[in-house]
């Protein structure tokens, strides 16, 4: 039995390369449509935090740029969905899967995926957005030889997810505004609130 029941609350997996602007997209789309927002980032940096054994592990793999291993992302994700299956409208899964294997994972551990929002943008977009960023938040992962990094290891898995889910995929053109955008993304999300 899956943890929640997708027919009234939507599993929607956010992907993007990195600065593809998601985490615009996906503020945007918590305050008109109050999904609960999953980034699998942001789960990683708030164990990294807790200084735990996991905690540890996870901070050697992320500063070598390495995937952290597809089951303890998994723990950490199902952990959040069990958490907030009763309050939520639907959730927002943020950068995940980053791997074919993740998605098939993901589908058998917690529930199928009702839609895939994918952002594309081009590689010279991203690197220049995220040197942009860098200068501003200090992120450890923003510098020019890791960004390049990322980017090749998230184009060469990326597109096998893709590849994986043509019927759910619904690609977004992310070298627009965020208006526009956004535009795109309603008409992808209205269909699927129910009123």
């Amino acid at each position: 039995m899956a943890p929640i029941d997708t027919s009234k609350k939507p599993i929607v997996w956010v992907l993007g390369g990195p600065g593809s602007g998601k985490g615009t997209q996906c503020e945007k789309i918590i305050a008109k449509y109050g999904f609960t927002h999953l980034s699998t980032g942001d789960l990683l940096r708030a164990e990294v935090k807790t200084g735990s054994d996991r905690a540890k592990c996870l901070t050697a793999i992320m500063e070598r740029g390495e995937l952290v291993p597809n089951d303890v992302v998994l723990d950490l994700l199902k952990e959040a969905i069990i958490a907030r299956a009763e309050e939520s409208k639907g959730f927002l899964i943020d950068g995940y899967p980053r791997e074919k294997s993740q998605g098939i994972a993901f589908e058998k551990a917690i529930a199928p995926v009702t839609v895939i929002i994918y952002f594309e943008a081009s590689t010279e977009t991203l690197t220049k957005r995220l040197l942009g960023r860098a200068a501003s938040s200090g992120r450890a992962d923003d510098n020019e030889d890791t960004i390049k990094l990322r980017l090749k290891t998230f184009l060469e898995n990326n597109d096998l997810v893709l590849a994986q889910y043509p019927d759910k995929i619904k690609r977004i053109n992310a070298e627009d505004n965020v208006d526009s955008i956004f535009a795109q993304v309603q008409q992808i999300l209205d269909p699927l609130v129910t009123a």
